[in-house]
Parts: structure tokens; sequence; C-alpha cells
């Protein structure tokens, strides 16, 4: 299995270093910065093979240029923001595969949050790189893409085996919960698990990973066919991708 190391950076971000036992090859996912990155590699006496980009925010690719001059490691991002990704060396599309030792990842492409996003699902090792599309109990901002290029981003991802595991790029998670609460007051996995999140915050643990399944039961943005949230939405009967872009609204606006 891959061994995954979480690093908290910046005010909320979350770098992961994603290592192979057996080939050695390390990869890091959205480096933010190079020093903390640097550090642990140093620790841990791993050598960076690959930078994988989800997309071409400065606080996900603000390490690249650092970390690929002291360690000679190969940058993959998305082709379709190769002008926006310091250092790229491969760009990927939509079904693309990467690999790390014997590890693979499809490239599965989600835009919304960017008109260029990907995400990096490892299926063999349940695991899914997901950036900024979903978050714990949540989803990006609609930076440069719409609310239906969204929703169909989420499709995908809901579809995803349910056992995977889901590593975001921010600490999201209590704000997230809070808002949830207010579309779906009376889901009670929801509130079960606000308090978990609670304690884990209250002593500055990570909220990551979460699961697939754990986000169809809990994330606001994966239950637009929730007649309990459609009705405290007052979106009752509207089609799927009308409801996930008003919960979205409200979000915005919470």
């Amino acid at each position: 299995m891959l061994t995954i190391l979480t690093l908290p950076v910046l005010n909320d971000n979350y770098i992961y270093l994603v290592h192979d036992p057996v080939s050695g090859e390390t990869a890091v996912v959205d480096p933010a910065v190079a020093q903390p990155v640097l550090n642990v590699l140093d620790q841990k006496g791993w050598q960076l093979t690959t930078i994988l980009n989800t997309h071409h925010h400065s606080d996900h690719v603000g390490g690249n240029l650092e970390l690929k001059q002291k360690t000679g490691c190969t940058v993959i991002a998305p082709l379709s923001d190769q002008h926006r990704i310091p250092g790229i060396d491969r760009g990927v599309v939509d079904g693309n595969e990467i690999t790390l030792g014997k590890h693979t990842a499809r490239v599965i492409s989600t835009p919304g949050h960017t008109s260029g996003h990907v995400v990096y699902h490892f299926a063999d090792d349940n695991t899914l790189f997901c950036g900024d599309t979903l978050f714990v109990m949540g989803c990006g901002r609609l930076f440069e893409g719409t609310a239906e290029q969204m929703w169909h981003s989420l499709q995908k991802l809901k579809a995803l085996p349910t056992s995977t595991r889901i590593y975001c790029a921010h600490e999201y998670t209590q704000a997230n919960g809070r808002f949830a609460l207010t579309v779906e007051p009376d889901n009670r996995q929801l509130q079960q698990r606000m308090d978990v999140i609670n304690q884990l915050r209250a002593n500055r643990l990570p909220t990551v990973p979460s699961t697939i399944e754990q986000e169809l039961a809990t994330n606001p943005f994966f239950r637009e066919d929730s007649l309990a949230l459609q009705e405290t939405i007052k979106m009752a009967n509207k089609k799927p991708a009308e409801v996930f872009a008003e919960v979205r609204r409200l979000k915005d606006n919470f």
C-alpha cells in the first residue's frame, strides 16, 4: 500500500506526500510551499520523483519550481492549464493514467472550481486526491466554471466506490458542516459526524481523509436527491443540477 503523509501548511491547506515503499518513488500533491515538503523528505530519506497538481491556483503550485530545482522531479498537471502551471513537464487530460511504482492513478477531469481542474484516483488503493473539487462536507467555489459543470464533475466522484478515501486540499470541514446543518437540520448522520469533527478540531487534528460513503450521507453537494434538503431550500421537484446550484448559491452567502 501507498504511504500517505498529511502536511498542514499556510492557514488551512493540506499537502500530501505519497510514497511507494517498494519502488521508493514519492509524489507530492499540490505543494503550496516547498520547505515543509523538503523537510519531511529529508527526515524520511525519500526522493521526490513527481509533483501532481490538480489546478493552477498559487496555493497548490507555489512550491513547484523550488521542489523541481532541488529534486529534479517531474511536474504533472492539467494540460489545459499548462500556461498557468509553473514547471509543468507533462500535461494530462481525462482518462490518462499516471504511475507511482506499480500503483496507477486515473486522471478525472472535474471542471467547476477552475476550468482545468483534475483529480487523481488510485483505484487499487481506494484513494482520491481531489484538490478543490470536493471537500469534506463541501465542494469548491465556482471561480471559472458553472454550477452545471461542477455538478457533472461531482457526479463522477459520487460514482466511485464508496470505500474510496478522499484527500482534499483544505481544512474547511467545520464551516462546511455548519452550513450543511442549515439545509438538512434533521440529518442524524450529519449531526453525529459534526460531533466527531468538532472533537478532532478541538484537538487540532485533521478531518481528512473522509470517504465517498461518508460524503453521500452528509455532504449537501452530494445530496441533491434528498427530499428533506429539497424541501428545506424550497427546491422540491426541481432538476438535480438546479438543486445543486441553489445549494452552492446558499453556501456562497452563508
